[in-house]
């Protein structure tokens, strides 16, 4: 048995992954759930992600809040930024495959860069919004 918020992950991560201008500013893969201790930058990961019922009287659907992490310590933001977007496009309104369940809409909700404590590293959020139910 899977789950619809691991099928989600699942598909959210191959759609990085495919997206070449993504991979380019990255320099290669670098998209973690569990990101390696020498991890080179910058690196994207994904974050926390709540699900909820999202059911109605006839239909079974569930709603799911999920954010993504850019990485960069480029001075300034200009590369999380573009990071950013990169996911966006990416992700926005496209019409993912999930194993055993089908996407209703996924759409990017906001995004945010913050500098980290250290004052070298820029963290970049994007907070996306994904519907889905059961395939029949």
């Amino acid at each position: 048995m899977s789950s619809p918020a691991w099928e989600l992950q699942k598909a959210v991560y191959g759609a990085l992954v495919a997206e070449e201008d993504l991979v380019a500013l990255l320099g290669g893969e670098r998209i973690y759930d569990e990101v390696p201790r020498s991890a080179a930058f910058p690196y994207v990961s994904f974050g926390p992600s709540t699900v909820r019922d999202w059911s109605t009287s006839t239909e079974t659907a569930s709603e799911h809040l999920f954010t993504l992490r850019a990485w960069s310590k480029a001075g300034g933001e200009r590369e999380t930024h573009v990071l950013l977007e990169a996911i966006r496009a990416a992700l926005h309104e496209e019409a993912l495959s999930l194993t055993g369940y089908r996407l209703v809409s996924i759409r990017h909700e906001t995004s945010d860069v913050t500098r980290a404590a250290d004052g070298e590293t820029y963290q970049g959020i994007a907070r996306f919004r994904a519907v889905i139910e059961p395939q029949p």
